[in-house]
């Protein structure tokens, strides 16, 4: 099927990069399990070498993420926690990373606990502060990490202004997209250089699988300041060729069965993304009015402070949600431990509605003070909105609330 950009998101999902098995016919892309294969003579191939380097099943997934995204190329890697180590890989010691402060408590953890220790430098600033972010930019910093809406605080920033004075000094801009998924926002259109999947969520859809992506406007780029390369080795020069450099010569790539699931799964992620965003503001709306509820965050909702600027960056609100119980951590606990149909678990973006506790679970490796700064406080709640009947879920969040 060839690249239109006049298809509907609803078509693209369901053809995009995707073509019959040449050798089969095959309409669903076959599982290439395969280490290695066969060259007719010393270097001459059918394009491919070794599976770390490419292989079929990966290749179609990312040729189709590309085109979801608006991208020129998308690389896929076990995890999304190594997608990012792929980006920080592109820096030397003593380049500057400007992140934001509400951060997935793994990016965090990845950013200041390992990257640091190479010699990369950090500052997590509220990037919704404009005169903040240009005081915090230095002649070093080379790279503006954010999400949007962020991990768990929902906080909506403008993709187009932050990563336009990230053009302007030169650095990159990443956005993680994990949370709205390309159905719900395009970073790329905004002005994002990258944008970054946990592919473990809503790409994916169904809790069984973990993979991460990277999606790129291609552009070339500055050679190293320094290199431990051969001077013979012809040098990767445009951002995709040094991250798919790295994606081959560090190995953290994506399996052939683990694409195949997630190629499975991308088929139906339009009806999904609609579905969840449809009983996330039904159960957001209800969990407003709820009298042991003191607090939503929630983009879709008009009492959210980023509202205005969700309508107009994106496609719609997504399923996540936070709230701020009226009780303490013992009751906060007591509520999560008696919900039935809402599966007390990390992760999100499945199909099953799914609750968890971000001071205690996904972000515990945030320090207590900056969790408390952020607003990550004991009565915080992170909701995964499935797509299950919102009445059923709001029934159950009612029972559990009753105990509090």
């Amino acid at each position: 099927m060839s690249n239109s950009k006049d298809q509907h998101f609803e078509t693209k999902v369901i053809h995009a990069g995707v073509e019959p098995d040449p050798l089969t016919g095959a309409v669903m892309t076959p599982i290439y399990a395969t280490s290695t294969y066969a060259q007719s003579a010393p270097g001459e191939h059918k394009g491919y070498e070794y599976s770390r380097t490419d292989n079929p099943t990966r290749a179609v997934l990312q040729k189709q993420l590309a085109e979801l995204e608006g991208g020129d190329h998308a690389l896929c890697f076990a995890s999304g926690l190594a997608s990012t180590d792929a980006v920080l890989n592109l820096f030397q010691t003593g380049d500057h990373v400007i992140a934001g402060d509400d951060l997935y408590g793994g990016t965090y953890r990845l950013f200041e606990k390992v990257a640091t220790y190479r010699g990369l430098k950090f500052d997590f600033i509220n990037l919704a502060d404009e005169d903040l972010f240009r005081r915090t930019l230095k002649p070093e910093t080379k790279l503006v990490w954010f999400e949007t809406p962020t991990n768990p605080m929902l906080n909506v920033l403008d993709i187009r202004k932050i990563s336009g004075i990230a053009r302007e000094h030169g650095a990159l801009c990443v956005v993680d997209n994990t949370f709205m998924s390309p159905f719900f926002q395009s970073p790329l259109e905004l002005g994002a250089d990258i944008v970054m999947h946990s592919m473990t969520k809503y790409i994916n859809g169904h809790s069984d699988v973990v993979m991460g992506c990277l999606v790129i406007k291609d552009r070339e780029l500055k050679p190293p300041r320094r290199t431990w390369m051969d001077p013979s080795f012809k040098a990767p020069r445009t951002l995709y060729e040094r991250l798919k450099f790295l994606q081959n010569a560090i190995g953290a790539q994506a399996g052939p069965f683990d694409s195949f699931l997630v190629l499975r799964g991308i088929k139906t992620l339009a009806v999904r993304m609609e579905r969840h965003g449809l009983n996330a503001m039904k159960v957001a709306s209800f969990l407003e009015k709820h009298p042991k509820v003191e607090r939503v965050l929630y983009p879709g909702l008009e009492s959210h402070p980023g509202h205005k600027l969700a309508s107009c960056q994106m496609r719609g609100f997504g399923g996540m949600m936070t709230f701020f119980l009226k009780g303490d951590l013992e009751q906060t606990r007591r509520f999560l431990s008696t919900v039935k149909l809402f599966t007390l678990a990390e992760s999100l973006g499945g199909v099953e509605s799914l609750i968890e506790h971000p001071a205690i679970m996904t972000h515990a490796s945030v320090p207590p003070d900056l969790r408390k700064q952020i607003g990550i406080l004991d009565n915080l709640v992170r909701v995964s909105v499935g797509i299950e009947n919102a009445d059923d879920l709001m029934a159950d969040l009612d029972d559990a609330l009753a105990t509090v």
